[in-house]
This record gives structure tokens, sequence and C-alpha cells, in this order.
């Protein structure tokens, strides 16, 4: 990264800048869902579904017991009172699993556990704390309504019924809702290839940067928000400020992926080469250069090899440009490329806790938050928030969007994205 990059960031423009609203409108328009393919439900964690998925079987299965306690008639109690309390010989055992083997005879009870089938015969199961025991006899003192802490066969959901629809992403709360209907495999969209390229020539990979050197922040920080988020750690390649090195790079990686992120060289130092590198490489630019801080010199760009559609997006080299990148930027695009329903950025409301001043491009601010106990959320920015700043990313909960030209005043609504 040139030390043109952090200046142009920070200090004028060359050209138009594109709204952000329109940078993010502009990857519905270019991103292709990705192809369909069907995986095991156990593989299917953080994907998008691609068709809908209706349970396999009735839930309950079986009409079953909601509680520890007995089966027994609901008619065999309409006669208990404290005074003449109904004496129920107990005569056999459900436990959780098993089948019973007969029906539950007429004056009689069974022994049953959560979840216990309920015998044929028995209608209502009396919860053990209400229930006396004399041996082998069940002593009860009240009638109970019929159906009393029964879980009846299909009162949940019935065999067929929808469960999830296309565009819904694979949560442990669905996965689990999935299995207990007993899916066994769903069609996802195939899980996007990515590729990083860390660019610069003083990026240090391993060791001391030296005197002029930086420590890599970019490379792990990129690996972690893709792992955190569900996808597969990518492969991320250390390229130098050389014209041959990027193109020998940047064109292996285009082949072999769905979406390449580059971080540092799109600005416009004389050792800022993603832009005309890509055009020889045959990427269409679709834009360059937002109305958004940090992160001002962003680039997208598609090519099409066939049917295949490849994907750039180019971060500034700052790492806190490529933090808001991902968070905002990077986000959208996969959301594209899986189909979600509800496509990313999925802005949340709050109120801010202190005033913030205007600034001429839209500011995206990291700052914490707070709920009060109205639900209301707080938002407070954080010191040092320069794009080459990382250092308050240990407070940091949210990144706050704040308008072009407008300066906000305490509680003036604003809208943000969890970090």
């Amino acid at each position: 990264m040139s030390a043109d990059v952090a200046a142009a960031d920070d200090c004028g423009h060359h050209g138009r800048l594109l709204p952000l609203d329109d940078a993010l409108a502009s990857y519905g328009r270019e991103v292709r869902v990705l192809a369909t393919e069907t995986v095991a439900l156990t593989q299917a964690l953080h994907r998008v579904l691609a068709e809908p998925v209706t349970a396999a079987v009735d839930l309950p299965m079986f009409t079953q017991s909601a509680v520890d306690g007995y089966a027994l008639r609901a008619a065999d109690l309409a006669a208990a009172t404290d005074a003449a309390p109904q004496r129920l010989p107990l005569s056999g055992e459900v436990r959780a699993g098993v089948a019973p083997t007969a029906a539950l005879p007429a004056g009689q009870t069974w022994r049953i556990f959560t979840g216990g089938r309920l015998p044929d015969g028995a209608d209502t199961v009396a919860r053990q704390e209400i229930v006396e025991r004399d041996g082998d006899i069940a002593i009860l003192r009240d009638a109970l309504p019929c159906g009393t802490d029964v879980r009846d066969r299909g009162e949940e959901l019935r065999a067929g019924s929808t469960l999830a629809t296309p565009g819904q992403r694979v949560h442990s709360g669905l996965l689990a809702a999935l299995a207990m209907a007993g899916v066994a495999s769903v069609a996802v969209r195939r899980a996007p290839r990515i590729r990083v390229l860390v660019t610069g020539d003083e990026v240090a990979t391993s060791g001391a940067p030296g005197e002029a050197g930086v420590f890599d922040a970019n490379g792990p920080l990129t690996r972690a928000w893709f792992s955190e988020h569900g996808y597969a750690a990518p492969r991320i390649d250390y390229v130098v400020d050389d014209r041959a090195a990027l193109e020998a790079a940047m064109r292996d990686a285009l082949a072999d992926s769905d979406l390449l992120l580059t971080t540092g060289g799109v600005s416009v130092g004389d050792h800022d080469l993603i832009r005309p590198v890509a055009t020889d490489l045959g990427v269409r630019e679709v834009f360059w250069q937002v109305a958004q801080k940090p992160g001002k010199p962003l680039y997208f760009g598609v090519r099409d090899d066939g049917a295949q559609r490849r994907l750039l997006i180019g971060l500034p080299g700052n790492p806190g440009a490529v933090l808001m990148g991902l968070h905002l930027h990077v986000a959208a695009i996969l959301s594209q490329l899986q189909g979600e329903a509800e496509p990313a950025p999925h802005w949340r409301d709050g109120r801010l806790a202190a005033a913030v001043r205007a600034d001429a491009r839209e500011q995206l601010l990291r700052m914490t938050l707070r709920i009060d106990s109205d639900g209301q959320v707080w938002l407070e920015r954080l010191g040092r928030q320069a794009s080459h700043m990382l250092s308050n990313l240990s407070a940091a909960t949210a990144l706050v969007r704040i308008p072009a030209g407008t300066a906000l005043d305490t509680g003036a609504h604003v809208r943000w994205l969890g970090l």
C-alpha cells in the first residue's frame, strides 16, 4: 500500500464519488446466485436454502406424556374427591423410547415418563406430584380433564408442513427443528469459493516488519471474519507492489474463486495496481470510489468466464477500512451470492448517546452500545476512528452509519450493524 492511500482516503478525491446506497444496490444487479446442491442436514449449518423444506413426520410423531406421572383413563377419576379418593392398581410402566406392547386396561394405571408413548386406552396423565402411592396402588383425590398433560400426535405440525423457505440461512435452531422433523438432507446454494490477496511491500507476513514495514493485520482479520460468519477459511496470498507479481496472483485467484477480495492497491498512487491489472485480466469495472469514510477507494468488478461470473472487490489497505468493507460490502456480496431472501446489510435502529459532527461523506463509525430499561439502544462513539487504527475494536460493538453533511444531536436516530 503506497503512502498515497491514506491521504487519498481523507484528503480530496478524483472524479464523482458513488453514493453508498448505489454501491450496495449494484451488488443486487451484478451478482448471480450460486448453483444448488444437496447436502446432509448435518453439513448445512450457515448455508442458505435453495428450496422449501417440509416435515417428513408428524410432530410429535406419536401421542405421548408431557410429564413424569401416571397414564390413565379420565373416566376412571370422574368420581374422585378428597373425601373419596380413587385408588387405581399400578399394572405397568412406559419408558421414553420403549413402545407399549398392550393397551391400558380400564380401572388401572401405568407409570409413564416424559416423552413416553401413551398406551392405547389411556387419554390422560396425572403428574407424579398429585399422586400418592400405597405400594402398587396409585391414589388420586381429584378428577382430571381428559387430555391433561398429553401431547397429541401432530399437535405441533403435520408431515408435509413447510418448515423453512428458500433464502433462509440455516442456523443452529433451524437445523434442530429440521432434524426433529425427520429431514435428512436439504437443497442449499453452493458454498462460495473465496480467495484473498493482501498487497503491499510494507506488509510483513512473518517476524518483525523492519523499520518501514507494518505487522500484517488484514490477513488475520479477513481469515477470522470469514470463519466467524460460517465460511471456510479462505486461502490468503501476499503480493508485493509489482505489476507482474500482482497479475500472476490475480489471474490464479480469479480462475479459482467466486469472490476475490484484495486489500490495498486501489487508490491513486503509483503503486496502486489493482484497477489496471484487473482491466488487463478482463475484469469489467462496476464502480470505483464510494462516498464513505473510511474506505473511499473501494473497487468492484466482474469477469464472465462462460457461465461462471467472477467477482472482485478491492478494499483499501488500512485495516479499519477493511473491517468496514467486510461488514458492509463483502457481507452484501456474499448474501447475494447465496440468494438470501433478505440480503445484507441488515440495518438496526438506535439513538446517539452523544452528538456527532457532519462530514462531507457518509461516516461509518465504530461505537459501543447499551440498552436502557425501556429496550432502547444507545450508541456512543469511540475514539481513534482513523482508517489505520484498530485498537478500539476491543470495545466496539456496532458500526454506525452517519449521513453525509448532517450533524446529529444527542438522541438522534441512526442505523447500525453489529460488529
